[in-house]
């Protein structure tokens, strides 16, 4: 993907918001606070990035999807409408996007890592689960999850069946992961230790994913970064892109 923003633009990604948990008055305080940062981004930006789990549960089915995050929705409408460029990545709790948002908001929607290239800067771009090493059981699991046949299945239960069984999954996912989510991991951060591996026969400027849940801005080699753009349950971060530099920032300290 290849994009100019002029001078006086940017370019902004964020990840994580996992709207829907863990309550719904705490997911609409949540989802509040994230309109008045797209409020914000809509002043200069070029493009938005939204890298991946956006809900903490998503499933279209052929006429239903999960109800509520109207006022999410309708400011991503808003938004592609000024011609601002929307792009959104698929991410592992919400992986079951089939065309509903590109038809109803005019986003792009990506379902893994992709080159960028805004101006001359390059970045690798994606959500973050299921590359480097480690985590077999989930590769395993992604590969089910994305297999046309046990969509079709899922698809035959009933929405309040599928998304019930699919929001206990999804809890019980997340509060196994919690201990890991929470600490820094050193050497054996494994999206840090995938952007290492890679930039050893492909350069890249920045790398940018989510997933991790820890913002962290890490030198990968010689003029090359790993970004993790955190979450916005309790760090609220983002990245931006401004004049080939791309910045760690919170939103709202």
């Amino acid at each position: 993907m290849k994009l100019n923003p002029a001078s006086n633009q940017k370019v902004y990604f964020a990840s994580d918001f996992h709207l829907g948990v863990p309550t719904p008055e705490a997911s609409l305080e949540r989802e509040k606070k994230i309109i008045r940062w797209l409020d914000e981004c809509k002043k200069d930006a070029h493009t938005i990035f939204l890298v991946g789990d956006l809900f903490d549960f998503w499933f279209e089915y052929s006429t239903t999807v999960p109800k509520g995050f109207s006022r999410f929705l309708g400011k991503l409408s808003e938004i592609s409408d000024a011609g601002i460029n929307l792009v959104i990545f698929t991410g592992n709790h919400d992986l079951w996007m089939f065309g509903y948002l590109d038809q109803e908001l005019g986003a792009k929607v990506i379902y893994d890592p992709i080159d960028v290239y805004l101006n001359e800067t390059k970045l690798l771009v994606g959500h973050g689960d299921g590359i480097g090493p480690g985590d077999e059981g989930y590769k395993f699991l992604k590969k089910i999850f994305r297999n046309n046949f046990f969509q079709w299945c899922f698809r035959w239960l009933h929405p309040n069946i599928g998304i019930g069984l699919a929001n206990f999954w999804s809890g019980k996912s997340r509060a196994q992961a919690n201990d890991t989510e929470q600490r820094f991991m050193g050497e054996d951060e494994w999206l840090w230790t995938f952007a290492k591996e890679t930039q050893k026969t492909t350069h890249y400027d920045y790398y940018i994913f989510g997933h991790r849940h820890l913002p962290l801005d890490l030198e990968v080699g010689d003029n090359s970064k790993y970004i993790n753009l955190g979450e916005w349950l309790s760090y609220c971060t983002y990245a931006e892109y401004s004049e080939g530099e791309i910045k760690l920032k919170t939103f709202e300290g």
